[in-house]
Formats: C-alpha cells, sequence, structure tokens
C-alpha cells in the first residue's frame, strides 16, 4: 500500500457544495418543462379495508384537471418495486398501482392529475370514497396469530435459519459450566427525514420512449421495474439520476416511478409527482420494526459458547425488501463475535403498517442494537467489564466469515476498542455512575460490524470510461449515484492521485441509462469499496496510455517517465517533459490516437467494516430526558480518501443514531393511522441537542479496496443507539432495552 498520497486522505468539499449553498443546483424538484403536468395522490385515511364506491366525477369536472385515475382505470399489474434486476427471486409482486383493497393508512387510493399542484390537490379533495373497513394488524406480535389476512398469502412472507456448529450443543465450556441470559430488545419503525421529500419527473415524447428524471439510489434498477410494468423494451425507457437531497435508503426503490411513468404515458405529457414530508411518512417508506430475542450461554470467565436468537420483522403492507432483509440482518453475528453454536431463527411478516424498506446500515443497527445491549447485560451478570468481556470475544483479523464463508479480511474490531477505550477514558470513568440525586451520569459503549459490497450475495460488478480530453482534463462516465455524501468527489480523488493530476480536472457523470455503462447503484456500502477499485483500474489504464504517448514524443523509455502534478518527466533529464495538455493535443493531431479505457470490475471480497462508538449521558431522574453529553466514534477503515466526509459521515450518523435510541417512532393508534405524520410531531435530535462527535479513524489497510480504503457511511450509525442505550442503562441501573427511551419510559422504569 503506498504511504505517501499526493490527494487521497485530504480534506475536499463534495463535487457540488457551491451549488448547494447558493440555491443554483437543481432538483428534481426544480425542474420545469413547457405544459408540465402536476399530479397529487390521495391517501386511504384507514389502515385496512375495501373501497366499496368511489365517484371522482367532481374531480374531472375541476377546471384544470387532466385526468384522475384509480383502481378502476388503472393497470392491475402487480409488481415489485424493489427489484434490481430482471427474474431477481425474493421479491415478491404484491403491489399494485392503486389497490381495491387497502393495506395500510397512507395506501394510494387514487391520483389526480391537473395543470398545476395546487388544482391537482383542489381535486384530491372533491373525490368521494366509501370504505368497508375491516379489523387492523398493527403489531408484529400479533401478525401470525390473527385471524385477519392481509395478503391472500397470509401475514407471513419469509422464515430464514441458519445454524453455526453444532446447533444442539448445550453451550458448556470444559467444565460443564455455564451463564446463561434471556433478553429481548424491540427497536422502532423510523423515518428517514431526509431534507429533499420524495420526487419523480416523467416525459412520454412522441417516439413513444419515456424519461424519467428522479432522486434514486439505482437508474438501472429503476428501468427495469418501469419497463417490465409498463411492457415497454428498455431502449423505450430513459432513467436519468437527479441530486439528491439525502436519502439513507429511503429512495432505493422505485416507489413512485411506476406511476409517474404510466401518468406520462397515459397523458402523453410530462408529469411531476412530488410529495409533501406528511405523504413521505405515510406513504412511502420505513426502518422496519424488528423484535429480537436473545438466548446466549457463556462461561462463568466470559467465553461466548452459544447463542439463540429469534427475530420478527414488521414489513408493513407490502413486502418490498422484507425477504432478503430479514436475512441480511440477522446473518451478521459472526462478522463481529467469535461465537462456536449459533441457532439463528427470523420471520419477516404482514402488518397494516407503514411500508418498511431499507434504511441505512440495512438491517445492521436493529440487529447489533440488540446484541450489543445483551453484551452489556451478560458482562453485569459476570460482574466482568463490558470491554473486556468483548475483548476476549470479538472476531480477529482474516477470520472467516462462517456464515457467508468469506474472509473478513483485515478487521480492526479489536484496535477499534482498545484505542477508543484508552481514548474516551473508559476503565477511569465507567466503575460506577456518578451522581446520586435528580441528575445521574452513565457512560455506555458498543461495537459493530457491517459489510463493504454485496460479494457472495449476488452480482458484483461496475463498469466506467474514463477518457482524456483535449486539454488535458478527463471525463469519468459511471452509473454512480451520489447521494449527497460525496460518492463522486471520492472518485475524483481515488482517479486524481492514480493520474497524478489534482481531482478538480476530472469530471465525473452520474446515472443515466442511455449514456452510462453498467452500475448496480449507491447501496451495500459498495461504492467506495468496489466502484473506488473500477476507478483506479481504468485510471491506471489511462495513465499508461498517457505514458506510451510521452514515450513516443520524447523518445526516452517507458520505465524512466514518471508522472506529477498533471505532467510527465523523463527521471533523467528534467528538461524533457510534456504536460496533459500537450499530451492530449499530440496524441489526436500526431498518433490519430483517442486516449480513452472501459473497465469492468468484478468485486472479490466483503471484508467486514468495523466500529466502537463510546458514550456518555446525563439522565434527569424526574423528567426521563437524557442529554448525551460526550461521544467518541472510532471506525476501522483502510484508508481516508477524503477525511472531511469520512468525519462528517460519522457525525451525521452519529445524530441519526441518538434519535433512534431516544425519541425516534412512528407512532400509530388503535386503528393503525400515524399519529406523529410530520416534523411537528415527529422528533429527530437537532443541532443544540448534539454532543462534540469525536472521531478517531484507523488507517490499516489490507483489503481490496481502493488504497485499501472501505466504506464509512452505513457502518458508522450501526453501534450508536446501543451505545446510548447502554450508557443510560448504566446511569440507572436499568436494563432497558424497548426502543426509543422516551421520558415516559425511562421514569416508569425509575419508579
Amino acid at each position: 500500500m503506498k504511504e505517501n498520497f499526493d490527494y487521497v486522505g485530504r480534506s475536499y468539499p463534495i463535487h457540488d457544495a457551491l451549488g448547494k449553498v447558493t440555491g443554483g443546483l437543481v432538483y428534481a424538484g426544480d425542474m420545469k418543462f413547457p405544459g408540465m403536468l402536476h399530479a397529487k395522490l390521495l391517501l386511504s385515511p384507514i389502515a385496512h379495508g375495501i373501497i366499496k364506491e368511489i365517484d371522482t366525477q367532481k374531480a374531472e369536472e375541476l377546471p384544470g384537471v387532466v385526468k384522475v385515475f384509480s383502481y378502476k382505470n388503472s393497470p392491475s399489474t402487480s409488481f415489485s418495486r424493489y427489484r434490481l434486476l430482471p427474474e431477481q427471486e425474493n421479491c415478491p409482486a404484491d403491489q399494485v398501482l392503486f389497490p381495491r383493497k387497502v393495506r395500510y393508512y397512507g395506501d394510494w387510493v387514487a391520483v389526480v392529475v391537473a395543470e398545476d399542484a395546487d388544482i391537482a390537490q383542489e381535486g384530491i379533495k372533491l373525490i368521494d370514497v366509501k370504505y368497508e373497513e375491516l379489523p387492523a394488524v398493527t403489531d408484529l406480535s400479533d401478525a401470525l396469530e390473527s385471524e385477519t389476512k392481509i395478503h391472500e398469502t397470509g401475514n407471513l412472507i419469509h422464515q430464514y435459519g441458519y445454524t453455526i456448529g453444532d446447533g444442539d450443543q448445550d453451550g458448556e465450556d470444559a467444565e460443564g459450566n455455564q451463564v446463561i441470559l434471556e433478553s429481548t430488545v424491540r427497536t422502532p419503525k423510523t423515518h428517514h427525514a431526509t431534507m429533499e421529500t420524495h420526487v419523480c419527473v416523467a416525459q412520454y415524447d412522441f417516439s413513444g420512449k419515456i424519461t424519467i428524471w428522479s432522486s434514486c439510489q439505482g437508474a438501472f434498477a429503476v428501468r427495469t421495474i418501469v419497463a417490465d410494468f409498463l411492457g415497454l423494451s428498455y431502449n423505450k425507457v430513459r432513467v436519468i439520476k437527479t441530486p439528491v437531497g439525502g436519502s439513507f435508503g429511503g429512495k432505493q426503490e422505485a416507489i413512485l416511478e411506476p406511476l409517474a411513468a404510466f401518468l406520462a404515458k397515459e397523458t402523453r405529457s410530462t408529469v411531476m409527482l412530488k410529495l409533501n414530508r406528511k405523504e413521505c411518512i405515510l406513504s412511502t417508506m420505513t426502518r422496519p420494526e424488528v423484535e429480537t430475542r436473545l438466548r446466549t450461554t457463556c462461561s462463568p470467565d466470559g467465553k461466548l459458547l452459544k447463542c439463540d436468537i429469534d427475530a420478527v420483522l414488521d414489513a408493513g403492507a407490502y413486502a418490498t425488501n422484507a425477504m432478503d432483509y430479514i436475512g441480511g440482518t440477522m446473518g451478521k453475528i459472526a462478522k463481529l463475535y467469535r461465537i462456536p453454536h449459533v441457532n439463528y431463527q427470523a420471520k419477516s411478516v404482514y402488518t397494516n403498517c407503514p411500508v418498511s424498506g431499507a434504511m441505512r446500515g440495512w438491517g445492521s443497527p436493529e440487529f447489533f442494537t440488540a446484541v450489543e445491549v445483551q453484551m452489556d447485560q451478560i458482562a453485569k451478570k459476570l460482574k466482568m467489564d463490558p470491554v473486556t468481556f468483548r475483548l476476549q470475544n470479538l472476531v480477529h483479523p482474516y477470520d472467516m466469515d462462517p456464515v457467508s464463508k468469506i474472509s473478513l479480511g483485515n478487521a480492526g474490531i479489536i484496535e477499534c476498542l482498545e484505542k477508543g477505550a484508552a481514548e474516551f477514558d473508559w476503565y477511569g470513568r465507567y466503575p460506577g455512575s456518578s451522581g446520586t440525586g435528580r441528575f445521574r451520569i452513565g457512560v455506555g459503549f458498543a461495537c459493530a460490524a457491517h459489510k463493504t459490497s454485496m460479494y457472495g450475495g449476488g452480482p458484483e460488478f461496475s463498469t466506467m470510461t474514463l477518457k482524456m480530453n483535449e486539454d488535458g482534463t478527463f471525463v469519468l462516465n459511471t452509473a454512480v449515484q451520489d447521494l449527497g455524501c460525496g460518492s463522486v468527489q471520492s472518485l475524483r480523488i481515488i482517479a486524481g492521485e492514480a493520474l497524478g493530476i489534482d481531482p478538480e480536472q476530472i469530471l465525473v457523470l452520474e446515472a443515466d441509462t442511455d449514456s452510462s455503462p453498467y452500475d448496480f447503484g449507491s447501496y451495500g456500502t459498495r461504492v467506495t469499496y468496489v466502484c473506488g477499485v473500477c476507478t483506479l483500474k481504468v485510471a491506471n489504464r489511462v495513465r499508461d496510455q498517457i505514458l506510451d504517448v510521452a514515450s513516443r514524443t520524447l523518445q526516452v523509455p517507458k520505465q524512466y517517465l514518471k508522472i506529477q502534478n498533471g505532467q510527465v518527466c523523463y527521471m533523467k533529464d528534467k528538461k524533457l517533459h510534456l504536460s496533459f495538455k500537450e499530451i492530449g493535443i499530440i496524441s489526436k493531431n500526431k498518433y490519430h490516437l483517442d486516449i480513452i479505457a472501459t473497465e469492468t470490475y468484478h468485486g472479490v471480497s466483503n471484508p467486514g467494516a468495523y466500529g466502537a462508538h463510546f458514550a456518555e449521558v446525563k439522565v434527569d431522574r424526574s423528567t426521563g430526558l437524557v442529554k448525551v453529553t460526550d461521544y467518541l466514534a472510532v471506525h476501522d477503515i483502510g484508508q481516508v480518501i477524503n477525511r472531511s466526509m469520512c468525519e462528517g459521515q460519522v457525525q451525521g450518523a452519529v445524530q441519526m443514531g441518538i434519535g433512534y435510541a431516544l425519541c425516534e417512532e412512528i407512532a400509530l393508534n388503535a386503528r393503525g393511522q400515524v399519529i406523529n405524520d410530520s416534523l411537528k410531531n415527529y422528533h429527530v435530535i437537532n443541532a443544540p441537542d448534539m454532543p462534540k462527535v469525536r472521531v478517531l479513524l484507523l488507517e490499516r489497510g489490507g483489503d481490496d479496496g481502493p488504497f485499501g480504503a472501505k466504506g464509512i457511511g452505513e457502518v458508522a450509525v450501526v453501534p450508536v443507539a446501543a451505545a446510548v442505550v447502554n450508557a443510560v442503562n448504566h446511569a440507572l441501573g436499568t436494563d432497558l432495552s424497548l426502543l426509543p427511551l422516551t421520558p415516559k419510559k425511562i421514569v416508569m422504569a425509575i419508579r
């Protein structure tokens, strides 16, 4: 691994920062076309029921209304909005645009297309719907026992299980001793709360082609879903990724695109479908609620022997990614701990709740919150320090994951925990909570693991084309999709390091299915680890072509040339050199050569990404309010590409994770209606509530990412909630495990 970099490891602003702060960046919701129509949705006011009658006549007669669609005049074709590839398994096609049987509060009932958004909204009010309300299943614990069937196939979507070692072993140590602890942890259904709401623009042209502008996470996935749904060939659907004002997984699925494309096709026009905050909370997707029961056996000296895990995931009204999510969620304990025997069983179930889907960490926050809260409980029962207890059980570098059968790579979790404990002064702060009156101080920590690509779970590759312009600048054509976090800048830095040129001289194109080479999309912590290597490889190929041209022009051996600061120099005579601009012109004028390369990189590994987070909290015993007062995050990142971006990713993840632990939850009443459908009453952690977050990044290298780098965007959120919950339990001497830890729950536990 290269030790001294010219560009890698420094801090850079993200590529579109200026456009964002000046308002110059055009998001999908800012787009305008001549004659563009606007669509507004009518959402179900009940959680479960049959539409007995729907009368749209008054809405259709409203001046400015172009068309109203419902189940009566829309396709009955079922589809999966989660599907990435044609013929992909684990994607139940259980959804239609407008069902006659509504299955959750917020399900789609009708849409009004009008000349402007205000008219469309007024038209919604004029639609008369009569429902036959059915019993609603709103608790995942009741889903399998209820006589109410949400879908004809029943309420069980998928059952998943695996065993590590001999599942029948009782977990005794060599002397036949054992310590057993059972616990249940429930993590809540939460909203992504992105700054940009969901928006899609679709345009139908004279040739019968549909163009879609969408702030999505996978343009090619959207294309296959829309084209197959409408019965169009793939060259008749074009998807262009627009700037994303945040996603966190909430825009991974094709939620709006099939409907927007259908409306454009039916009206032969351009249609914008834009949701407001309430509509996003109700009718897009949420992080799933998960109940995890663990029964863990260890020896009296704290060696983990066996773990039995039973989990249930609430998919909500439609399956989307639930089959993949439950497997991906729970197959991860062996990425973090060495446990000889594991029995894991999990179910994903339908409920009459908002639809669940991907959210930052893709199941790891749900699972490792449960695991890490229980690990603290075990250490407490053993009367061991929680750090000491974990250190003797964590995975080591290059351990084999017994579930995926893939190496964990240069796993650095032990070093993360050791360095974090020293930096946080854990052994000085932990021995006892401070305070005996109203306010109590406690500290806690949690460890975490996540994946770094999709390798081992399906196809994993990326294709890119890099070309040199005549003036010595470069264009990198990709289908990567920056979600607002700086992926484009990372690729520029990687290419700049390989080419020996300032990253500012490289333009990175994002996904456009008509012109971009293929890529799966931005999810699964794959962009840096997989797409970054593709960038590095294609840049090295172009670099080699540049050296070939310079060697022919200067008439010196190629091995005596070096590239630095955008020029090629002859090592033995500094007077012999060529700038990239000169090479760009010479290659075309003299050699009739286009300096360009295309590379397809196939993923070859999937090492673990690791972190250990430490939190201090101050708890008010009278009100139950919790304030996080100090925070340290330590991550094994392999190699930092853009330092400020990595630190910002961690700090944002901590903010999200604190909300997951303390206040965020989509709450439903007895009829299954969401009662906190705006940011006025759906509470997130705001900047004044945040502690200073210290970030320590360990650059160990040793894996297959570019320059040894691994991803940070998802793993950074994984340990946060558990660290905060463990700190609260340390402060109060409690064993709270039902998230979020609202003031009411805390006060009740104290009393």
